[in-house]
């Protein structure tokens, strides 16, 4: 990022059906959110104007653009990526939707990047109607791994100011959850969570709770025996990489008792297990979070809302608070980096280990320094 102007926040506009503009319009009504960041929406000029319309909300200034390198700094800037018509349909499914959608996350996706915009921030799809020959992921995460990672695996992450859940597995279904699970791949997670816990949240020493499969962690094998044979040796694998992290927990204890308050983060086998007590416990504030990647993106935690859309009743919180988080990860790397970019060398013995051992003699026979 050049640090001669804003922070300029990439938004996808999502499923052109449901309640994305309406979420993102709401979060701009005002010039407050312009003094943080230069937002760039990613969509179609009149789609926006359809909700717009059709919403009766007056946003601020909208400039719309060709390209994201020609933005306005104290302005909601459109760039136009759907070129061809869309039907819009409030509350309804369709493919019409699902490519506009992936249009506009295309386009956002190249320009963070070629860094024409410092991170992006991501609408609501719908996971069915986007997929196509181009589109063959399960979700966002999945997407942007494969298009941003650079070998790098991606972590799907839950937060609000009180909890932060991770996954282990994600969208697949629970019939195959406990096949895909194995130590390596848990532990592997345990690592990206805890260094997204100290680099994007800023925690120093991050405490992190392991949930088991089974009911009852699987009561000592009666009722499965995946805690003893792989969660608890990910568990030991990762404690052998210096990662803080405990368990296998009963899930519904975990949070019914509300011990997750005593950790830093979560890390749930599959994805309802950590989700629906985080989306009980967060409401309408939690945000999404991809860690492990090069690159900063977030979303709101709900979905397309067909139900609600065009009622003008849907909450801009979670799209709000997606936007702040991205902003304070953003920095948060920032700081991390500076602080652990260039680290000293190594200058003590580790038994049992290969080290470069200084020869002092050497040391004291050089010439001084000036």
């Amino acid at each position: 990022m050049n640090n001669d102007r804003k922070m300029r926040i990439g938004i996808t506009q999502g499923d052109t059906n449901g309640v994305g503009y309406e979420v993102i319009m709401k979060c701009f009504t005002s010039n407050d959110m312009l003094e943080l960041c230069v937002p760039i929406i990613y969509g179609s000029s009149k789609i926006f104007n359809y909700h717009k319309k059709a919403l009766d909300i007056a946003t601020t200034a909208l400039n719309i653009t060709s390209s994201a390198g020609h933005v306005k700094e104290n302005a909601l800037n459109l760039v136009e990526v759907n070129k061809n018509e869309v039907k819009i349909e409030l509350g309804q499914p369709s493919k019409q939707a699902g490519a506009a959608a992936f249009m506009a996350l295309e386009a956002a996706v190249s320009d963070l990047k070629n860094g024409v915009i410092d991170v992006l921030v991501t609408a609501p799809i719908n996971k069915q109607n986007i997929r196509s020959e181009e589109f063959t992921f399960a979700g966002h995460t999945e997407y942007l791994e494969s298009s941003l990672g650079d070998g790098n695996k991606a972590l799907m992450v839950l937060c609000c100011d009180r909890l932060r859940v991770a996954l282990a597995t994600t969208h697949i279904p629970i019939a195959k959850v406990a096949q895909s699970l194995n130590i390596d791949d848990i532990a592997e997670k345990l690592r990206i969570f805890n260094l997204a816990l100290q680099r994007d949240f800023n925690i120093q020493k991050p405490r992190i709770a392991v949930l088991g499969l089974n009911p009852h962690c699987g009561d000592g094998g009666v009722a499965g025996n995946e805690e003893k044979e792989i969660i608890e040796p990910a568990i030991a694998q990762a404690c052998d990489d210096k990662v803080l992290c405990f368990g296998p927990y009963a899930a519904d204890g975990f949070f019914g008792t509300g011990q997750y308050r005593r950790f830093d983060g979560v890390l749930a086998m599959y994805h309802d297990q950590g989700l629906a007590p985080f989306k009980a416990i967060a409401m309408d504030s939690g945000v999404n979070v991809t860690a492990g990647l090069p690159y900063v993106r977030t979303s709101p935690d709900h979905g397309t809302g067909y139900d609600i859309a065009g009622q003008g009743v849907a909450s801009e919180k979670s799209m709000r608070e997606a936007i702040f988080t991205a902003i304070d990860i953003w920095r948060n790397r920032q700081r991390w980096d500076q602080m652990y970019g260039n680290p000293l060398k190594k200058q003590y013995f580790e038994k049992g280990k290969d080290n470069v051992v200084l020869d002092l003699t050497k040391i004291e026979n050089e010439e001084p320094l000036g």
